[in-house]
């Protein structure tokens, strides 16, 4: 069997650059945290409604990002969907910043979803194309790796920025501009995806780029694997998608990334300060809460990205959709009976562990390998719209919730979810640790 050989250095590079798409996700998903109660009082957040749709306006953008970015790596390739996320992204930070009014805010962070979707979609997605399948779920929990550097760069920034006074959230907005600009200048240095070239009748191209990752045995194999899995019709509608010999595929990702969000704990990320003010916690441990969290969820998603190629995808899936049951129960019952702040502490950062070890990278790399190439960036599309379909409703109910049920009540439904999502792994996901894409897709 011939041995192929990889150009580690190069592969990781590319991996890093393209995955700072997930620190705009990160920032943008942390700063409303730290912003949230400034925002209250600007623009007067008295309904519980409001505060969901503020949070939530992310999540439409995200929405429509995804959409765009289909259209655009199918037709212009990965590369030109990067660049344009990354310019959105920076505008609508200065917009936000700049905003005078909540409908201009909400405006703005829409558009800034815009960006963010199509970051969230394209670089895990562009990571898995060019990474060698040894190594590929390692390189594509870098993009949850820089996701959550994000979050504890952008708490940090917040909590240092939040004694600056009423305009402190201004800052914390406008700050986006400088990462999605650093972002803008590595992508014009990548190249672009081999598989995508390969589907676009660019052979050559596709052969140098995969010889600059590997070497020349492992390019012709590649190549080799690719035509057969392009073979037969390439256009794919979107009946298309729910054909017998692919729905697997496309229900599969579309319930990981669903499962992902409706495990809940994205509500502990984006309403911490409520969480905490529910037991009686004062503005700056709110804050100190959310730095907490950051450097515990950049702690274990350093773990999950050396377990997920050694231990594989389905039993991190397994564990932390089965210890997550666990945790919110037990935080349900700790908020519902009014214990100290350091207590409900605990769990929360035992939840947030348990997340960046297990759904939170896992679900990534699996809606980024489990598609066939002739209809990735379509299912990919899909799966993702879901993905953020499930955030907003998250987001959006929660204030609600736990206004008229009292905070506690939201984390009993979502420990409900958990055990579901135990079952839907355990019984319809297969492992794909160390296969190919092609060899995933039944194309080997």
């Amino acid at each position: 069997m011939t041995q192929h050989r990889f150009n580690s250095g190069y592969i990781i590079a590319i991996s890093f650059i393209s995955a700072l798409g997930g620190y705009l996700f990160g920032f943008d998903f942390a700063v409303i945290s730290g912003a949230l109660p400034f925002l209250k009082k600007t623009f007067d957040l008295a309904e519980p409604w409001k505060e969901g749709l503020l949070t939530g306006s992310l999540a439409v953008g995200c929405m429509v990002g995804c959409v765009i970015a289909g259209a655009l790596a199918d037709r212009y390739g990965r590369r030109p969907g990067l660049m344009t996320a990354a310019i959105i992204f920076a505008l609508s930070s200065v917009g936000m910043a700049m905003s005078g009014s909540l409908n201009i805010f909400i405006g703005m962070r829409l558009a800034a979803g815009i960006g963010v979707g199509m970051a969230s979609m394209l670089s895990p997605m562009y990571i898995a194309e060019i990474s060698p399948a040894a190594v590929r779920g390692r390189n594509v929990a870098i993009n949850q790796l820089t996701i959550v550097i994000g979050i504890l760069i952008t708490n940090l920034v917040n909590y240092f920025l939040a004694d600056t006074g009423a305009k402190a959230w201004r800052w914390m907005f406008g700050l986006g501009a400088v990462p999605s600009l650093l972002f803008l200048l590595g992508v014009i240095w990548l190249p672009e995806s081999p598989r995508w070239l390969m589907k676009a009748n660019q052979q050559e191209r596709a052969r140098r780029i995969l010889g600059r990752i590997g070497n020349p045995d492992y390019a012709e194999h590649t190549v080799t694997d690719i035509k057969k899995s392009l073979q037969g019709p390439q256009t794919v509608s979107g009946a298309g998608l729910w054909s017998p010999s692919v729905r697997r595929f496309v229900i599969a990702g579309i319930t990981l990334a669903v499962f992902q969000q409706f495990c809940g704990i994205n509500v502990v990320f984006n309403y911490t300060s409520t969480i905490f003010e529910s037991v009686g916690a004062n503005l700056n441990q709110q804050l100190f809460e959310t730095v907490s969290i950051g450097a515990v969820n950049l702690l274990f998603t350093i773990l999950a990205m050396w377990q997920v190629d050694k231990l594989g995808r389905k039993p991190l899936m397994l564990a932390g959709a089965a210890g997550l049951s666990v945790i919110y129960v037990v935080l349900a019952l700790l908020l519902q009976n009014q214990a100290a702040a350091g207590m409900v502490s605990v769990f929360v950062l035992l939840g947030i562990a348990l997340y960046a070890t297990s759904l939170a990278p896992v679900t990534w790399v699996l809606i980024a390998e489990i598609f066939p190439n002739h209809l990735r960036a379509r299912a990919t599309t899909v799966a993702v719209l879901a993905l953020w379909a499930a955030y907003f409703l998250l987001v959006f109910t929660y204030p609600i919730l736990a206004k008229k049920l009292g905070a506690y009540v939201p984390f009993y439904i979502y420990a409900g979810i958990c055990v579901l999502g135990f079952l839907f792994v355990r019984t319809r996901i297969t492992e794909t640790k160390g296969k190919t894409l092609e060899e995933i897709s039944g194309y080997h």
